[in-house]
């Protein structure tokens, strides 16, 4: 278990949302987010072992060791009770999350993500990725990668906050990442998920398929699905206000 402090980004001030970035992901990739939110609410983003500003930690294997450390940075910081929000890989740790911490879970919100690590119908297969961050090493294939994650790939506004958090990831973590995500599956978890969830999931998402987003929905049993038109995998910084209306009224809802 990594029992190194990550690094995380902590601003305003109310019931606490926590934000988990992805598979390449950093804190500052929730930039739009955390300037939206941290008006009405505290908002925790940290940055997994290994990536981001955490990029000096050893990095984590599996799902379930980074869904610890987040667990773990939380109760240091003393904090009993949060809405969560998991994006991508981090929707795999969020779902991992529930199963250790479920009661502490005030609402969930899974987005761009699905309950199988190993990402049936994704652009390719994991270890195809993983051979390609061997050969290509790790800037390219962040870069690569990233691409896929916006309908105007590197032309999108906000892909530059994606090739920054790519570049700090270290080699360790981008490979750990890929490993983690093959060997978790959460499908067999998903029906103990008791929370109120929201699904969000854009409808032109290459990394994660409609059939994804049916399980979580179909099998979560108190889910709603909300889906983005004219968006990939990153909702969050191509329709921004978008994104951050649909979270917003979900938190709100009684």
């Amino acid at each position: 278990m990594n029992m190194q402090d990550i690094f995380t980004e902590d601003v305003g001030s109310g019931i606490p949302l926590v934000l988990v970035h992805g598979f390449l992901g950093s804190s500052e990739m929730w930039k739009l987010q955390i300037d939206f939110f941290k008006e009405n609410y505290r908002v925790i983003a940290p940055a997994l072992p290994g990536f981001g500003k955490s990029n000096k930690v050893n990095p984590c294997n599996s799902i379930e060791c980074m869904a610890k450390s987040i667990l773990i940075t939380l109760e240091k910081k003393k904090i009993e009770h949060f809405y969560l929000l998991g994006h991508s890989m981090g929707g795999m740790i969020v779902q991992e999350m529930v199963k250790l911490a479920g009661k502490k879970i005030l609402k969930l919100i899974c987005y761009g993500t699905g309950p199988r690590g190993n990402i049936p119908g994704r652009f390719e297969t994991i270890d195809v990725s993983r051979e390609k961050l061997k050969t290509n090493g790790l800037e390219s294939t962040a870069y690569r990668i990233a691409k896929t994650w916006f309908i105007e790939e590197d032309k999108s506004k906000y892909f530059y906050l994606c090739e920054e958090a790519g570049k700090q990831t270290s080699l360790e973590a981008a490979d750990n990442g890929l490993v983690a995500m093959k060997n978790w599956d959460g499908v067999k978890n998903l029906q103990n998920i008791k929370n109120e969830t929201l699904i969000v999931w854009g409808d032109q998402d290459k990394a994660y398929n409609f059939n994804q987003v049916e399980t979580l929905n179909d099998n979560i049993p108190n889910s709603n699905l909300k889906i983005i038109k004219g968006c990939s995998h990153n909702v969050h910084l191509e329709k921004p206000d978008e994104f951050n209306t649909i979270v917003s009224e979900f938190l709100k809802k009684n």
